[in-house]
Parts: structure tokens; sequence; C-alpha cells
């Protein structure tokens, strides 16, 4: 079984869409191990977005993780990181297809409900960010 690190963000918890997104989530086959709703320190969230350290939209997306709640969450399952990634759909509403929790309720490249760690490396490095122990 596979884990990866899924986070509802902050318009997604405001917009109460933290019950669908786990229900999407459950109804899939896949399970939930670890969550929690806090507000992140920004050091977290800076270090778990560096790799755009130097772009020019950093501050803004880091401003906006930061600023409220957030959902954490730890999800296993057979192919966990490729099936949540198709589960959460493009980054780009435009794009994004029915169907997809981006594509059903995002309007915006800025603020897409939900994060998806994109591989097995930034996977294990996001779960250890979000959950230290």
């Amino acid at each position: 079984m596979e884990k990866t690190f899924i986070m509802i963000k902050a318009d997604g918890v405001k917009r109460g869409l933290i019950g669908e997104v786990i229900s999407r989530i459950e109804r899939k086959g896949y399970r939930i191990n670890k969550a929690k709703l806090f507000k992140p320190k920004r050091e977290l969230v800076e270090e778990h977005y560096i790799e755009h350290r130097e772009r020019e939209f950093f501050k803004g997306l880091v401003d906006y993780i930061a600023d409220e709640d957030v959902m954490a969450m730890e999800v296993e399952g057979e192919d966990a990181i490729e099936v949540m990634r198709l589960l959460i759909g493009d980054k780009d509403p435009k794009v994004a297809g029915p169907g997809t929790i981006r594509g059903d309720f995002s309007s915006s490249l800025s603020q897409n409900i939900v994060h998806g760690s994109d591989s097995k490396e930034s996977a294990e490095r996001e779960l250890h960010l979000w959950f230290k122990e």
C-alpha cells in the first residue's frame, strides 16, 4: 500500500468542502490514516512550497495557505499518489474534468481547493513535514 499527502486548502475549508473531499477519497476505497485541521505556521508552508521560493507567486501562495485553517491528511491505498492526483484533477479549472474535485469545485488557479503529492519522493517529504512525530 502506498501513502500520499493530501491537503484541503483554506478555500476548501472555508467553503465547507472537507466532508465532500473526504467522502470522495473514502468512496474510492482509500483510507485516511491521519488528519488534522489547523492553521499551519508560515515556516511549514514555506518549507512545503520551497521549490517555488524564487517564483513571483510564492509569497501570495504562502499567505493563502498560512492565513487560514487547512486539513492535512495521510491517505493510503493501492497507487494512492496517482489515483489521488486523478481524483483531484488538473490545477487549471478550465482543464479539470467534471467529476474531479477541482473540476467540480474550483474556479481559480490560485485557489484550487486541494493539494496532492505528485511523486513518492514528494509524498514522503510532505508527510514528514506535516506529520512530524
